[in-house]
């Protein structure tokens, strides 16, 4: 018997069909974990992450038998070889069991917005509990922007995409906790990060990010992938501009 799996669940008042929903898997599966049995990596990851516990401490033999050696492997929780086999599942459980910081950096983000059409609002609920929400999108009036369009062959495309993703994020603008900006950097990665959970999704030129390989880390001791990653979340971050939506309604009135 896994006694802290089952001591977890009955503090988060989580059910076991709960958890086998969120990792995907028939409950019955689900409630062999908590009978001893233990899961795939990527389900122990999903199940910490819910329950808002230490992955380590629900399974402390089988994570140490499966840690890579060097500080940069032990950080890869899972990859997926390109971004839209990533289950909605693993988006929804990191948005929500986020306690302290969201940031995401983007070209355009339409399937951020697309596969989560509440996306707003639940961003706004986050803010309210008090995690820090950042969003920083491409200029759709910007030469990167551009470049970036005509590399993929779809010239003012990803422009349009751009604005429509924006349409979306509103109603963060200027509430408490949120921030949106407009980059103009040749952008080779996307970013997503929700505190100590942060994934990658590499740009392969000419490519869509969509079709592009990403890889899920988790901050560790010596976490030099993600703080790096991170580090240049913060670089883009600081040359972009705050986004007015009323600004944008003018140029393309204008």
């Amino acid at each position: 018997m896994n006694e802290r799996l089952r001591a977890a669940l009955m503090q988060s008042g989580m059910t076991v069909k709960e958890v086998a929903d969120a990792c995907t898997v028939d409950p019955k599966t689900a409630g062999r974990w908590i009978s001893g049995r233990v899961p795939h990596r990527r389900h122990r990851w999903t199940v910490a992450n819910l329950l808002q516990v230490d992955e380590t401490y629900l399974w402390p033999d089988s994570v140490q038998k499966t840690s890579h050696s060097g500080a940069a492997q032990s950080e890869i929780v899972a990859t997926y070889p390109h971004r839209a086999s990533v289950p909605r599942e693993v988006w929804l459980s990191l948005l929500l069991g986020t306690m302290k910081q969201i940031d995401v950096l983007v070209f355009s983000g339409t399937f951020f917005a697309q596969t989560n059409p509440h996306i707003g609002r639940m961003l706004q609920e986050r803010a309210q509990a008090g995690v820090r929400v950042r969003l920083c999108f491409g200029d759709p009036t910007g030469e990167a922007v551009g470049i970036r369009g005509h590399e993929e062959g779809i010239g003012d495309t990803l422009s349009a995409k751009i604005r429509a993703s924006l349409t979306y994020y509103r109603a963060l603008v200027g509430h408490p906790g949120c921030e949106v900006r407009l980059h103009d950097t040749t952008l080779y990665n996307s970013i997503f990060r929700y505190d100590d959970h942060l994934l990658v999704n590499p740009h392969i030129w000419g490519q869509p990010a969509s079709a592009n390989p990403l890889f899920q880390l988790r901050r560790t001791a010596n976490a030099e992938w993600f703080e790096r990653y991170a580090e240049s979340f913060e670089a883009v971050w600081n040359t972009a501009r705050p986004w007015a939506p009323d600004d944008q309604e003018h140029h393309r009135s204008g």
